[in-house]
């Protein structure tokens, strides 16, 4: 209030003069900016100071202060040091040690990201001095963001200034005092335009009125920004401050093109007991797990360690190579490792396709702690998995492109760097198309015994030594066919959602449409037990992570309707074996810093068994001969669904289903075939549906035959035999 009554006793010549300047700056400012953007644009001039008219509770009111030299009024803090700033003595004296010795204010020396890139800052929390549109706002401002297609639209790659002059910033409310440390910086996401910053100034407030920039002995300094869009800065400050808020002003720009930032921030919150926004937000986490990124010897330590503590349920084991010659790990836990059993269903989680994606593979080396420690422990949800189930986890199926990213650090490896394989390849797209042969046939009403529903065989040329197929790739088709896998999900990231097949739009004109398989119903089921049980996917009031809000389907898309990918893991899988497989993007931030990894965790945690469990939905069973032997390779149908499966080495299936009453068939090469209706309940636990079949007689007489040595001799050529028999009796 006393500061309020000092500014209230101006002259009311003084006042009218201020206003009167005020009108005619904006005036000049919209003969400046292009016709679109005038409203947008004189909107956010005028509201500049609408954040910031109520102090806190508690919080010091700072005057506007007039500086000389200047027309009128500024913040006095964004042109030079305002002498008012400063943190009190209570904040800067050193606390008296606790009982561990550490002092109040001691932080790690590696403070983590505030959150711009994982969203834990939210867009109420950033604000600028203008934006050239509401696409190119403040709230798009985040390391990492991705552009929509189309520009001009609500979800445009970076923040951008309204115009290009060096009065321009973008600032942080971390919403208590923090220790900063550092700031990254990207310039736009864009397919059509070059805009970056090159350099700028860093200044510091405790009110969001009184600023203090970064100095040095030579006076502000002056940070080095980026040379291109795409690749991360790190700049540190030459000395931590601790503030609440924080504010980059460019102090120069790319020549052709104009003011554009995305950003991170490092910081180290201070201790606040008393900020309920601080202990809304906090997520903590009882499991005792380790919680930090690993290397590839790191990874396979914590392999050997799990197995060690677990050596009655774990088996490690290798599917192949990388290109770089790294052994694809994978971990195998089940009450009898190293063995298919009859009637037990296989899964599989896989990571790390894109290796950079890197919050998967640590999911899953999360999950396999887990797992072990909650069945040493008896947990009746976990011992009743492990026991009806064999599971299968590869962490890392590009470990070469992890190793890229890993190097880069969480925050300085970008968007794509280490995506591909060490030959430049995606893995995750480059699987055989067999969309487009099973979809040619169907147009052009081929015999199904060329190009069958299910078990599509590969192209010969992608067998090939010449194909462009990456080792990884060869490695995990083999793997897919030597297991009955059922059920499986991939991993990844920079999206909160789980994508399901087909991932391949059927129309060649389009690149997006709703592509559905035969399956579509049970698809859907089961991206939404996981999405539904993830603590952010369904949730409504969550901000989308780049341009695509998921909301309207809970969480879940359809792969073609999101985007085309030819020859996707997704399709293949469904195509090529009995597997249903999804993709599960996992979080916002491909590459979360360590100190986010115990709440991703937390995030997914329940989402990974729930869909563990879903293997066992549908029904199973056992195709026998009249002697009781497994008959292999036998087609099982579900009437109405153009999709079969087949039966594995021993004559056991799974077919996962909705709930609901179906029509079962089966037929198998020199048997009877037979059908019977088997109903799929709500409950857990896959319905038996068994089937005994017996031979057909001219199987049964080949049998016979071949056993005395001798081949039955078939109608056709019986007929030729007589016909040339009838020739020589009339010569």
């Amino acid at each position: 209030m006393i500061a309020l009554s000092k500014k209230s006793s101006c002259s009311s010549q003084l006042c009218l003069a201020l206003c009167a300047f005020g009108l005619a700056l904006l005036g000049d400012v919209s003969r400046a900016v292009p016709m679109d953007d005038q409203d947008y644009y004189l909107q956010e001039i005028s509201n500049r100071d609408h954040y910031y008219s109520f102090p806190y509770p508690g919080e010091e009111f700072f005057p506007f202060t007039e500086q000389p030299g200047e027309a009128g009024p500024v913040r006095a803090a964004e042109t030079e040091e305002h002498p008012g700033f400063k943190p009190s003595r209570k904040e800067l004296k050193p606390k008296k040690s606790n009982k561990k010795g550490k002092s109040i204010l001691e932080t790690p020396p590696d403070c983590p990201p505030l959150g711009l890139e994982t969203l834990k800052i939210t867009d109420f929390q950033l604000h600028a001095s203008t934006a050239k549109r509401y696409g190119l706002g403040a709230h798009r401002g985040r390391l990492n963001i991705q552009a929509g297609v189309n520009e001009n639209d609500f979800y445009d790659g970076a923040w951008c200034a309204g115009r290009n002059d060096p009065y321009q910033w973008i600032e942080v409310d971390a919403r208590r005092l923090t220790k900063f440390t550092g700031v990254i910086t990207q310039g736009r996401n864009s397919l059509w335009s070059s805009n970056w910053v090159t350099s700028y100034r860093v200044l510091v407030s405790n009110d969001s009125h009184a600023w203090t920039a970064v100095r040095n002995e030579s006076g502000d300094v002056i940070f080095e920004g980026n040379s291109e869009k795409e690749i991360p800065v790190l700049n540190m400050l030459p000395v931590p401050l601790v503030a609440r808020y924080i504010r980059i002003n460019p102090r120069s720009w790319f020549e052709e093109g104009s003011i554009c930032m995305r950003l991170e921030i490092l910081g180290c919150p201070l201790p606040d007991p008393n900020n309920y926004y601080h202990r809304r937000n906090e997520m903590t986490t009882t499991d005792n797990l380790d919680f930090k990124h690993h290397n590839y010897k790191e990874m396979r330590q914590l392999m050997k360690t799990v197995n060690k503590m677990c050596p009655n349920i774990t088996r490690i084991y290798n599917i192949g190579k990388s290109n770089q010659g790294l052994k694809l790990y994978a971990v195998e836990i089940s009450d009898n490792p190293g063995e298919h059993e009859v009637g037990e269903p296989e899964f599989r989680y896989i990571a790390g396709a894109h290796g950079n994606e890197v919050l998967g593979r640590e999911l899953i080396l999360l999950l396999m702690q887990f797992m072990c420690q909650e069945y040493l422990a008896g947990n009746p949800r976990i011992v009743h998995l492990i026991e009806d189930t064999r599971i299968h986890l590869l962490p890392s199926v590009n470990p070469d492109g992890y190793d890229k990213a890993y190097k880069a650090g969480s925050e300085l490896g970008g968007w794509s760097l280490g995506r591909w394989t060490q030959d430049g390849i995606d893995i995750n797209n480059n699987f055989p198309d067999l969309n487009s042969l099973l979809w040619e046939s169907e147009d052009q009403k081929k015999s199904k015994r060329k190009v069958p529903n299910h078990h599509i065989p590969i192209p010969d040329w992608y067998l090939s030594e010449n194909a462009t197929v990456a080792v990884e790739t060869r490695a995990i088709i083999a793997w897919m066919e030597k297991i009955p896998f059922v059920l499986g999900g991939n991993l990844q990231g920079g999206e909160l959602v789980v994508a399901y097949p087909y991932d391949m739009v059927r129309s060649m004109w389009k690149t997006q449409d709703y592509t559905p398989t035969p399956d579509d119903h049970v698809f859907r089921w089961l991206a939404y037990s996981y999405a539904s049980t993830h603590r952010l996917m369904t949730d409504a009031r969550r901000r989308a992570c780049h341009t695509e809000d998921f909301q309207k389907e809970d969480g879940t898309v359809n792969g073609a309707s999101w985007h085309t990918v030819a020859g996707s893991i997704n399709d293949f899988s469904y195509l090529h074996t009995n597997c249903f497989e999804l993709s599960i993007y996992v979080g916002c931030d491909k590459y979360p810093h360590e100190s986010e990894l115990p709440e991703e965790w937390e995030n997914n945690r329940e989402s990974l068994i729930v869909f563990m469990e879903q293997v066992h939905r549908g029904i199973k069973g056992i195709v026998k001969d009249v002697h009781g032997k497994g008959i292999p390779n036998a087609v099982i149908s579900v009437e109405g669904v153009n999709h079969d499966i087949r039966t594995g080495a021993d004559g056991d299936y799974w077919r996962l289903l909705n709930p609901g009453e179906y029509v079962v068939g089966v037929k198998a090469e020199g048997y009877t075939a037979a059908t019977k209706t088997c109903e799929v309940g709500y409950d857990m636990g896959a319905t038996q549906c068994d089937f005994t079949i017996s031979k057909t007689n001219l199987a049964r007489i080949k049998e016979i035959m071949k056993k005395f040595g001798k081949q039955p001799i078939s109608m056709s050529t019986r007929r030729l035999r007589q016909r040339a028999r009838q020739w020589r009796q009339q010569r």
